[in-house]
């Protein structure tokens, strides 16, 4: 399947003849892959970037949705419209994907520094400018997680006068309410976005509720900027949990978790300052404070747990434009610093406590060979040190157990990328490293006794990888093949009830993503990737990673029919894979999905009236389902049934 693939695309980017009408689309697009907001300086990367006007065509009601829509991100949600505990999936990680999928905000982390989810409600859809897509590993900017790619999510700094509030009401009994301020001037701006939902939820105890301010101020200077992020949310939800084969067959609205509930607030604050010394030189830097609070109460089994979660970061660097003899280049240069720590008050189980600290430094350097030929070279050094202790556990005999560690890992990565007017090649090669998050550091022997597992090796891997884009009259096609090899890859074992370091596994794939202008008022967007994600070491040689499709596709239509409104319908298979936890193989496969999602925008300022139809086939599927050696079952989150939603903004 695979090399059928490999020779389709090749054939299909090399046969299109070159023309210029769509050339500048090519180089329009602004990204983040050097630390600094700029057009794209030539790096060799597969970067998709997601517009603010392709998120309002977008079916969707959250943010990891509109993810999905772009080649090769696998999003698997546990229910609920509204996103939470969503995971995105970059190049195939299964069950470890929020540990090696990078998620930024504005260049901040999000990923959390434990097993936690990312908060996607404290970023509001309505404060995205666009969304930067970097596959592959970004190890050498971004650091430890980076594996599998980076996802920045720009939000809206422009200050733009403006005032709107929007309402949504839809299925199962969800009320959502948006509003956004902002104004600016040449000397300061500000904006403000604000956001509340709620809803019932498809299956019982499936109760979801959202809160969240966010936004910026900033003061401008005649080289540069002070600004201030911040966002504050809080939500809670229904634990329905996921059930076993048996009542997702006959009943999958049920859970066995009537009464189990999670309660999360929390915030982040970042200041911090962008100057440009002169025509060569740029200094930025920020101080970021994330704090959050988790509260659950597991009635199911006589359990509640008080987390405390604080990550303070300091990330200054520069950019420096200078030459190599008649060659320009440009240096970015920089240190991370990163301070987090949890603390666990639990009954039902141990208390728990752990703390890490991050130091790395990075440089990268892009030297143009000829106006269209460019090198990249770049290089990390980053240490972790990390701290773990848990109380004595009468009930369960557990003694008391503590550690720490201090583990040191590089990066490097080297690309070379060739531009003409109408199409783009690259090549690369690089390495990545994740180190054990917190709650990793704890594990059990083989006697099931707890024991501090810092002595887990930190994941380590080769990336290399091909690819380009090119502009064939109204259409523009980018496609990029890779392989990715792993030494060490930290992640659970079922069988032994802790986290370990697996056998040598790979990954190998392709991606591909064309835009086609069809006419003056109708678009499309395709994107397909493939993915080969295998054990290639140990008792389980040969056998595919779980959670991992080989093939996921989308297919987006918007026809733009001027006074009439704006028509979207968008495609999305998620091929079948194998179920969480099933190393073996054995247990046979959980079944793909098609999905349909179709909505309608009519622009009748100052008001906008929008209609969606989310899963309109009404399609029964799971996006996430494992196996339990335990009860020897295999067990289902139900994904949303068929649902409606509607929507009226007004623009003051």
């Amino acid at each position: 399947m695979f090399r059928r693939f490999l020779t389709a695309a090749c054939a299909a980017i090399f046969a299109f003849p070159c023309v210029s009408l769509a050339a500048d689309d090519l180089a329009a697009v602004v990204v983040t892959a050097t630390r600094f907001s700029e057009a794209d300086p030539g790096v060799a990367a597969n970067i998709s970037v997601i517009t603010r006007q392709d998120i309002r065509n977008t079916p969707a009601t959250n943010l990891p949705d509109v993810l999905a829509t772009r080649a090769g991100v696998d999003v698997r949600q546990l229910g609920g419209v509204m996103g939470r505990d969503a995971t995105v999936d970059i190049r195939g990680f299964g069950a470890t994907a929020t540990s090696n999928t990078l998620i930024l905000v504005d260049g901040l982390r999000v990923n959390p520094v434990d097993l936690g989810s990312v908060i996607w409600s404290s970023i509001p859809l309505e404060s995205v400018e666009r969304i930067e897509i970097i596959r592959g590993s970004g190890a050498v900017l971004y650091g430890d997680g980076a594996t599998g790619g980076v996802i920045n999510i720009i939000t809206d700094k422009s200050g733009r006068p403006r005032a709107t509030v929007a309402a949504t009401l839809g299925s199962k009994d969800y009320k959502g309410v948006d509003a956004q301020l902002a104004n600016g001037n040449d000397k300061a701006y500000f904006n403000l976005f604000a956001n509340h939902a709620d809803a019932n939820g498809y299956r019982d105890n499936g109760q979801q509720d959202q809160q969240s301010i966010s936004g910026r101020a900033g003061w401008l200077l005649d080289r540069g900027e002070v600004f201030a992020d911040f966002a504050t949310y809080k939500e809670s939800a229904g634990q329905a949990g996921a059930i076993f084969s048996a009542t997702y067959r006959n009943n999958p609205t049920s859970t066995r978790f009537p009464e189990n509930k999670e309660d999360r607030n929390g915030y982040r604050i970042r200041p911090g300052v962008s100057y440009r010394v002169n025509d060569r030189l740029t200094i930025e830097a920020e101080i970021s404070r994330e704090h959050q609070e988790l509260n659950a109460n597991y009635v199911s089994r006589a359990s509640t747990s008080d987390r405390t979660r604080d990550t303070t970061s300091f990330t200054p660097r520069l950019r420096w434009r200078h030459d190599f003899g008649a060659l320009p280049s440009e240096t970015v240069a920089g240190f991370d610093y990163y301070d987090g720590e949890f603390t666990a008050d639990n009954i039902g189980f141990a208390n728990q406590d752990a703390s890490q600290e991050s130091t790395a430094f990075y440089l990268q350097n892009i030297t143009k060979f000829s106006p269209n030929l460019s090198l990249t070279l770049g290089g990390r050094s980053q240490r972790m040190k990390q701290t773990a202790k848990q109380d004595a556990y009468a009930p369960f005999f557990s003694p008391a157990v503590s550690g720490n560690g201090t583990r040191t890992k590089s990066a490097y990565d080297v690309g070379l990328a060739y531009a003409r007017d109408d199409w783009r090649v690259y090549g690369k090669t690089g390495t990545s490293f994740r180190f054990a998050n917190l709650d990793e550091l704890f594990g059990f022997d083989a006697f099931f006794n707890p024991v501090f597992a810092g002595n887990l090796k930190p994941q380590h891997g080769t990336t290399n990888e091909i690819g380009g884009s090119i502009a064939a009259g109204p259409a523009i096609l980018r496609a990029s093949f890779y392989r990715l090899d792993l030494d060490d890859e930290i992640g659970y074992d079922d069988a032994l009830g802790t986290n370990t370091n697996y056998p040598k596994t790979r990954r190998k794939g392709a991606e591909l993503e064309v835009d086609w202008k069809i006419a003056e008022r109708l678009q499309a967007r395709l994107s397909y990737a493939y993915t080969d994600a295998k054990f290639r070491e140990g008792v389980n040689s040969g056998n595919e990673i779980p959670l991992v499709p080989n093939d996921l596709t989308s297919a987006q239509l918007t026809w733009n029919a001027g006074t009439s409104g704006s028509y979207s319908a968008a495609v999305r298979h998620v091929g079948e894979r194998r179920y969480l936890n099933d190393f073996a193989n054995a247990q046979g496969m959980l079944s793909g999905y098609t999905t349909l999602d179709l909505q309608a925008v009519w622009n009748l300022k100052p008001w906008k009236i929008t209609a969606k139809i989310l899963n309109a086939l009404d399609k029964k599927y799971s996006p996430n389902a494992g196996y339990s050696a335990f009860r020897n079952d295999t067990f289902y989150y139900p994904a949303d049934p068929r649902g409606f939603f509607v929507s009226g903004r007004f623009d003051f």
